[in-house]
């Protein structure tokens, strides 16, 4: 599976950005699609994740209420709204795609995903 994340930038505080990750080489597999990000200094965290057999989505704490995951099938693409974004939320952005369903006991764990995209910088700043 090959993954191309796009869609980062430079918006102020309060401003929304959208991110999309496109990928390729798909079996007939299940397939959990997650973003994840880190700020300098800090470890990758996850961020979001979608199943995408049943388009059951996990946001994780911080980001819940502001972010949205969604999934085009058709488009091989997953999209990441991302609102109300805080200075905080700066950091490089991934998608990482994984065989299998979305649980939530793997979602936010770096080591279980397989393919990685190459990244896309957000910087929230005024």
């Amino acid at each position: 599976v090959q993954l191309q994340a796009s869609g980062g930038g430079l918006v102020q505080p309060g401003g929304s950005l959208r991110l999309s990750c496109a990928a390729s080489g798909f079996t007939r597999d299940y397939y959990a699609i997650g973003w994840f990000r880190q700020a300098p200094g800090k470890e990758r965290e996850g961020v979001s994740c979608i199943d995408s057999s049943d388009g059951s989505t996990f946001h994780a704490d911080s980001v819940k209420g502001r972010f949205i995951i969604s999934r085009d099938n058709a488009a091989n693409t997953v999209n990441l709204q991302m609102n109300s974004l805080k200075p905080e939320d700066t950091a490089v952005y991934y998608c990482a795609a994984r065989k299998g369903r979305a649980i939530l006991s793997v979602a936010w764990t770096p080591g279980s995903y397989e393919s990685w995209g190459q990244g896309t910088l957000v910087t929230v700043s005024s």
